[in-house]
C-alpha cells in the first residue's frame, strides 16, 4: 500500500507541475503534512456525523438554480487566473501577472504545494464522492467521469483556495475578513455543486492551515512571501 502512495505521490507532482507551468511545489514530499497523521477518518454513512453530510448535501442541491448556485459552478476552476479574478475585490487590488508579479509568483508556488499536498491526503482515504455515494449527477457533468474515482476527502479545491485566502490574507492583514470570506465560500462551493461532502471541505481547511503553518519555516517561502507583502506595499503607495 504504501508503494501506491508513493506512486500516486509521484504523479501529483508531475501533474501539479503540468497545471502550473512547471512551478515547483516549496516543499518535498517528506515535508508535506501527513493528514492521516491529524485529521480524522471521514465518516462512515452509519455514523451520526454522516447525517450532517447528507443534511448539508441536500442543502447544495436546493440553492443550485440560485445566484449562489452559479458562483458555485464557476469555483469549480482552480486555475491562478482564476483566483487572481476572484480574490482581487476582497484583496482591494487588482491581481494579476501584470501588475503583481511577486504576488502572483507567490499564489503559484503555493498552488503547486496544495496541490501537492491534496494529493498525497487523498490517497490515504479515497472516500465516495456524493454524487457517486447516491448516484447523482452534477450541475458541471463535464467533470463527473474524471472526479468519479477521486477520492472526495478531504477537497482539494478548498485545499488551494484556502491555501490562497491564508496567503493573501497575512499580505494585507487589513483585508483579511474579505479575502477569508472569498476563501470560506470557494470551498463550500464544493458541496452545492455535490462534489464533495461538508466534512471533506471542513477537513480540507484543517489541512491546509497546517500546511501554510509548515511553509513559514521554509526559507524559499518566506523570502518570496517578504517580497510579495514588499510589492504590496509598494502599489498600495501609488
Amino acid at each position: 500500500m504504501k508503494k501506491i502512495y508513493a506512486v500516486l505521490f509521484v504523479l501529483s507532482v508531475l501533474i501539479a507541475t503540468s497545471c502550473y507551468a512547471g512551478v515547483a511545489s516549496f516543499l518535498s514530499e517528506d515535508e508535506i503534512p501527513t493528514a492521516s497523521e491529524f485529521l480524522p477518518l471521514p465518516p462512515k454513512t452509519t455514523d451520526v456525523a454522516f447525517f450532517n453530510d447528507w443534511y448539508r448535501y441536500q442543502w447544495g442541491k436546493n440553492i443550485r438554480d440560485t445566484e449562489r448556485g452559479k458562483q458555485a459552478i464557476e469555483d469549480a476552476t482552480h486555475t491562478i487566473d482564476y483566483f487572481s479574478e476572484i480574490y482581487s475585490e476582497p484583496f482591494g487590488m487588482t491581481i494579476s501577472k501584470e501588475n503583481t508579479q511577486e504576488i502572483t509568483a507567490l499564489m503559484e508556488r503555493v498552488l503547486a504545494t496544495t496541490y501537492v499536498c491534496k494529493d498525497k491526503a487523498k490517497s490515504q482515504y479515497m472516500r465516495l464522492r456524493p454524487f457517486v455515494q447516491f448516484n447523482e449527477p452534477t450541475p458541471i457533468p463535464q467533470d463527473e467521469e474524471k472526479l468519479r474515482t477521486n477520492s472526495s476527502y478531504p477537497s482539494g479545491h478548498t485545499t488551494m483556495g484556502w491555501g490562497i485566502a491564508l496567503v493573501l490574507a497575512e499580505i494585507n492583514p487589513s483585508r483579511q475578513d474579505e479575502i477569508l470570506k472569498r476563501g470560506y465560500e470557494y470551498g463550500e462551493s464544493r458541496v452545492i455543486v455535490g462534489f464533495h461532502y461538508q466534512s471533506d471541505v471542513d477537513s480540507a481547511r484543517i489541512l491546509t492551515s497546517a500546511l501554510i503553518n509548515r511553509l513559514h519555516a521554509n526559507e524559499a517561502f518566506t523570502v518570496q512571501l517578504q517580497k510579495a507583502k514588499e510589492e504590496f506595499l509598494r502599489l498600495r503607495r501609488h
